[in-house]
């Protein structure tokens, strides 16, 4: 995969970008990020990327035509012909695991980062596939959701987790928060690691990750278990953990 991050501050990615998971997954070719500066696609002696807004209001909008330049020319570097271009945006749709696992079925990712005030909306209109967002909340600019994206999707190409199947165990990849996780030593401060986990049994370890995912799940983002379409044994397992919680 190929992920093209259109942004004022490029500089700002050097950090995350190139070190621990996404350095691997890039040293070893699975994917490809650039990193695009729209200032390069300025005409005037200035490189000026923004302007006063229409109408009045504070602050300064970014300008059409560099973003418009910068899109076109990461769409010709990629020669693509499966390529999805997104804006990183409070008011777009709001990203989740399921987002990540569908963007991550394209060959190349356009992520445009706004900044000041906002973005001259006909980017939004006529450049771009979709707009997301990472949370209900507003930032400086687009540069740190483009991270974010750029991680989760990464997680869900083959091989970057090392192990294929690596990514089918974190939370929300299908739909529940994950089962606990446990490492040396057995016993810490006087709290002993589950027995389940030590009896080698792999049927009775998988139905105790599944009960222990259900249970996180129904504590702490209860919401989550309506959108899960469960199998006889989790409705079996609910009503167990339902119990418990009741002293029934």
């Amino acid at each position: 995969m190929r992920i093209d991050i259109i942004s004022l501050f490029p500089e700002m990615f050097a950090g995350p970008l190139g070190h621990s998971i996404l350095k691997r997954a890039q040293d070893s070719g699975l994917i490809s990020v650039y990193v695009t500066n729209p200032r390069d696609f300025t005409y005037d002696k200035h490189h000026i990327v923004d302007d006063y807004p229409f109408g009045g209001g504070s602050g300064m909008v970014m300008k059409p035509e560099p973003v418009f330049r910068a899109v076109e020319s990461v769409i010709n570097a990629g020669n693509s012909l499966n390529c999805r271009i997104i804006l990183m945006c409070p008011g777009g749709q709001a990203f989740d695991q399921a987002k990540a696992r569908e963007l991550a079925g394209y060959e190349q990712l356009i992520l445009i980062c706004g900044h000041y005030e906002g973005i001259d909306d006909r980017i939004r209109q006529y450049v771009v596939h979709e707009a997301i967002s990472i949370g209900d909340y507003v930032l400086t600019g687009g540069e740190l959701p483009a991270m974010v994206v750029t991680d989760a999707v990464a997680r869900m190409i083959p091989g970057v987790l090392g192990a294929d199947d690596g990514a089918q165990y974190d939370s929300f990849y299908n739909g529940l928060l994950e089962y606990p996780q446990y490492t040396r030593p057995r016993e810490f401060n006087g709290w002993e690691v589950p027995e389940v986990l030590l009896s080698g049994d792999h049927a009775k370890i998988a139905r105790w990750r599944r009960k222990e995912s259900l249970k996180a799940t129904l504590e702490r983002r209860p919401d989550l278990i309506s959108k899960v379409e469960l199998s006889s044994l989790d409705q079996k397992l609910l009503q167990e953990i339902k119990a418990e919680q009741t002293g029934g």
